[in-house]
């Protein structure tokens, strides 16, 4: 069919359309804006939770911001999708991720925090999309590729660096980088191991039910903590971190984030991830008074390197399975 033209046999344009370009522009200018103060939100997050198990023990900590995240979450769940349940089998196996990246991350990633610095705490979590990445190959959910094994050795080296910081110990400081490199390739198999879910369920409902069986895991150690640690030094400023961490850091910032993917896709929204460690160095020196170490930085922009080579690997799946997307964010 011949377009439309006016008198003159000029093409006519219709600008009926416009108004909707125009409206999905501004939404996707809000969405990049939103997952930008996530970012922002984590990095915070961070030094909430650094400052915080000072006087709150870090396990119970957890527990408390992930019961308050997972309820909030049930809620909105609730109201955006007008149910929330999961069949049997799929429960079964979103419970035992949760357990991985939400339970066993937590009790590795809380205490590893109390004894190491919240920027090298954030360096060594960037590491997540390579931990991703190895563990699509090794359920052959993705090829496997030279690219992906060099960004691999790559982003570990910057590991090393990063641990460097610390002397290299296996006590103190340096078991405190153990602990969070081993909840950094917990979260990185949660991902690549959920993310075949997502072609049947949204990232809200699968994330909620993983935080609230989480929550389960960490519930008996939380508690005992709770139950018998000091808490005679806890104040507003700890309820509030609570409050911040659990609602704003683990349950709003999620909402808005899947928001953003929705609009923007994942991969643009893991570029974003490498803002994290550098925020939290930053904002970490300033409220905290930790320093600044040239080490740190060499490492995270060794880091950063390992996992641009590694996404560098042509996308594939093995055997016709779909294989996971890049990780869209560093969990914290």
């Amino acid at each position: 069919m011949a377009p439309p033209t006016s008198a003159d046999g000029a093409v006519a344009v219709s600008i009926g359309s416009f108004p909707a370009t125009l409206e999905a522009a501004r939404a996707r200018r809000l969405a990049e804006l939103g997952a930008l103060a996530v970012m922002v939100a984590w990095s915070f997050n961070f030094v909430t939770v650094k400052a915080a198990i000072s006087a709150v023990p870090p396990v119970g900590f957890a527990f408390v911001r992930f019961l308050l995240a997972g309820l909030l979450l049930l809620a909105i769940t609730r109201w955006r999708e007008g149910s929330v349940g999961l069949p049997r089998r799929v429960a079964i196996r979103v419970g035992l991720l949760g357990g991985l990246g939400f339970g066993l991350y937590q009790l590795l990633w809380a205490t590893a925090l109390s004894l190491t610095t919240a920027g090298t705490s954030s360096l060594l979590v960037a590491t997540t999309p390579i931990f991703t990445l190895l563990a699509a190959v090794a359920t052959r959910a993705e090829r496997g590729h030279r690219l992906r094994y060099i960004g691999a050795i790559v982003a570990f080296a910057g590991v090393a660096l990063v641990a460097a910081g610390s002397g290299l110990r296996v006590d103190g400081a340096g078991l405190g980088d153990v602990m969070t490199i081993g909840a950094a390739a917990c979260w990185g198999w949660y991902l690549a191991l959920s993310a075949p879910l997502l072609a049947t369920y949204s990232p809200l409902r699968l994330t909620t039910w993983a935080i609230l069986a989480g929550t389960a895991v960490l519930a008996v150690p939380g508690l005992v903590e709770l139950a018998t640690g000091d808490l005679s030094a806890v104040g507003p400023r700890h309820i509030a971190a609570i409050l911040y961490s659990g609602i704003v850091a683990g349950g709003l910032a999620n909402v808005v984030l899947f928001r953003a993917i929705a609009l923007l896709g994942p991969s643009r929204i893991a570029n974003l991830q490498f803002l994290v460690p550098a925020l939290t160095i930053v904002l970490a020196a300033i409220l905290l008074g930790e320093p600044i170490l040239a080490v740190q930085a060499a490492g995270l922009a060794v880091i950063v390197a390992g996992i641009i080579v590694a996404r560098r690997a042509p996308s594939g799946t093995a055997a016709g399975r779909a294989g996971p997307e890049p990780p869209p964010l560093i969990e914290a």
